[in-house]
């Protein structure tokens, strides 16, 4: 196969992926949303519940985004130093996204700043946004794809806290974000702590934080002992699905952390709402695919 088509394989399937992530929610997330409902007993959470699973339902049927708010595209990819296509990626990405902003269709969700126009086509300066890890000695191609939204993802907070706050400190902060959210951010939400030296370095650890499967735990023991500790601390709001008062109004907590000074703690905070649009697809060095987030796609 040429290069070209290669390119042509790798942007139609990557388009046809981005669309298809738009309909259908990832197989961890609809299983932990019909955990949460077999646990509510009041009629409120039980219709919220019924009525999200009825909205995926008609989504599919319909062949239609399940959300009107199709997010800003993000991606986070971890591009072997041998995967054939590195040089065209960034390229490929963009287009990938145009062509799935025509198919899907997607809501049009990409304003240059200061200009103030809607290009129309869901990229723009700087848009699709795209995380880079390189990969030694690798031909694959590892690219995690997200709708990330207006009211939930994108609004996420960040903060340098000094040392004598310690953990008890990261724990207030997230806390008071999350009593501030509300219903805003469309619960049940996906919780992404970062942990890291500054602000950048948090806040991309709190949205790695919502690429990892529900269910999952920080590998560190403390970490994932707060993770615990926050869930249950959250859920103790008292949110509930969409904000309506419930047992339950997270799907997880995930803490991502990297060393920092001595001198400083960065924490943030980004949230995923109960329409967690995330998708995993690897490709290899022929363009073949894995999808591990949505079992039986074909593209």
């Amino acid at each position: 196969m040429t290069n070209d088509a290669k390119v042509k394989l790798m942007t139609d399937r990557l388009a046809k992926f981005i669309a298809y992530t738009a309909k259908k929610l990832p197989d961890d997330v609809i299983a932990k949303l019909k955990e949460l409902q077999a646990q509510e007993t009041d009629p409120m959470p039980k219709v919220i519940y019924e009525t999200m699973f009825r909205n995926q339902e008609l989504a599919v049927q319909l062949n239609r985004p399940s959300c009107q708010d199709t997010g800003a595209l993000q991606f986070w990819v971890r591009a072997g130093a041998h995967f054939p296509l590195l040089d065209e990626l960034a390229d490929l990405l963009r287009e990938a996204v145009v062509k799935a902003t025509q198919e899907a269709p997607l809501r049009h969700n990409a304003v240059e700043t200061f200009d103030e126009y809607n290009t129309g086509k869901n990229v723009g300066k700087g848009v699709p946004t795209i995380f880079w890890d390189i990969v030694p000695h690798s031909d694959q191609c590892e690219i995690y794809t997200y709708m990330s939204g207006g009211g939930c993802s994108l609004p996420g907070h960040a903060k340098v806290l000094m040392p004598g706050e310690g953990y008890e400190g990261v724990v207030r902060f997230v806390m008071d974000q999350m009593t501030t959210y509300g219903l805003n951010a469309c619960p049940p939400l996906l919780v992404g702590v970062g942990i890291g030296t500054s602000v950048e370095t948090a806040a991309l650890n709190s949205k790695k934080a919502l690429m990892r499967p529900i269910g999952s735990h920080n590998d560190n023991a403390n970490a994932a002992k707060l993770e615990r500790l926050l869930e249950d601390g959250i859920n103790n709001i008292g949110l509930g699905p969409q904000g309506m008062g419930g047992k339950h109004c997270v799907l997880g907590v995930h803490i991502e952390n990297t060393a920092r000074h001595p001198s400083v703690i960065g924490v943030a905070v980004n949230v995923g709402c109960w329409s967690h649009r995330r998708g995993h697809i690897i490709f290899d060095k022929d363009i073949n695919y894995t999808v591990t987030t949505h079992a039986g796609v074909t593209l």
